[in-house]
């Protein structure tokens, strides 16, 4: 069977330019894409060297780094109420009641939430240390307990 007749990897799409009409192939994880045909094996999962996709829902507190967000001027929650809140939306994604974009969509204190909490790709000392600890020992597809930053406190879905 040729490569052309046999199924695309999951998670990639064959697309068409419309401007030079060449065929090119589109990673719906990555949001990528590129010219040639992805190999056998190849997940729409896959990051550049050394990087890793996730997403947060960031609940700040009263100590955190900026006690401001886009939906609270001004924060006066404790760092334990922070905690419980990171903890009650942990559990209504574990339990199915809802899914980790639309809380972050909702409740997270970083403007990342405008994008369902996704920070998109980033590498080794691009963000603070317990953070990116976190990031890169997580599986894809796999969510964090609570991660403690200068920022708040986190939940992290690895995305890629």
């Amino acid at each position: 069977m040729a490569e052309e007749e046999t199924a695309l990897p999951q998670g990639w799409e064959k697309r068409q330019s419309r401007s030079s009409e060449s065929v090119y192939y589109f990673n719906h994880n990555t949001k990528r894409s590129q010219w040639e045909r992805p190999k056998a094996g190849e997940t729409a999962g896959e990051c550049p060297s050394g990087e890793v996709r996730c997403s947060h829902l960031l609940v700040k507190h009263r100590d955190s780094r900026r006690p401001s967000s886009w939906r609270q001027e001004n924060i006066t929650r404790t760092k334990d109420e922070a905690l419980e809140m990171i903890e009650d939306y942990i559990d209504q994604i574990r339990s199915g009641h809802t899914d980790f974009e639309t809380l972050a969509s909702k409740y997270s204190d970083c403007s990342s939430a405008k994008k369902g909490g996704d920070l998109g790709f980033f590498g080794k000392g691009q963000m603070q240390r317990p953070f990116e600890e976190a990031s890169f020992l997580l599986e894809v597809g796999k969510m964090s307990g609570p991660v403690f930053t200068d920022s708040g406190v986190h939940i992290i879905l690895r995305t890629a």
